[in-house]
């Protein structure tokens, strides 16, 4: 009794994993989105991040908000704290970066930009120099910045800031 116990037992168990792989093979989200490198969208998201930069360098609160895809479905995570949405993200880039005097170092360290179609993830360490007046503020974070392409290009709809260990 215990063997043919034993031996259901087991069949069951490889029906359970022959059914996953047989569901690999037709997953929801299409292989291409995940293998495919999308160089033509790739660099677009390069360039809209070169520009949120350049809006941070000039000042250029408006324009840096422009690259907000604000909504309900707007989230961010920083400073360890619950995350908000797009009424509290656009009152701290407009108090934190408007307030910024002087930009001097604004590097993005290890880089990365995944695309998945109309989705693309930025990652990168951030070695942040910005004066607010005499004072410098050295900001060493791990950034995510999760777009979305739009009818008026990629806009930011996630983003996502901790501190990065160095030590």
């Amino acid at each position: 009794m215990k063997t043919n116990l034993t031996v259901v037992c087991i069949m069951a168990i490889g029906l359970v994993f022959t059914s996953c792989e047989e569901n690999d093979d037709n997953p929801l989200v299409p292989i291409d989105l995940i293998v495919e490198e999308f160089p033509d969208e790739k660099q677009e998201v390069m360039e809209t991040f070169g520009a949120i930069a350049q809006s941070i360098k000039d000042g250029d609160m408006d324009k840096l908000i422009s690259f907000h895809a604000y909504s309900p479905k707007f989230s961010e995570f920083k400073n360890g704290e619950p995350r908000n949405g797009s009424a509290a993200n656009e009152t701290h880039e407009r108090t934190v970066f408007g307030s910024v005097t002087e930009v001097v170092k604004f590097d993005a360290k290890d880089l990365q930009i995944a695309v998945y179609g109309d989705v693309a993830n930025l990652t990168f360490h951030s070695d942040f120099h910005l004066k607010f007046g005499d004072d410098l503020v050295i900001v060493n974070d791990q950034i995510t910045l999760l777009f979305v392409n739009t009818d008026d290009g990629w806009k930011m709809v996630h983003e996502h800031h901790s501190p990065l260990n160095l030590g």
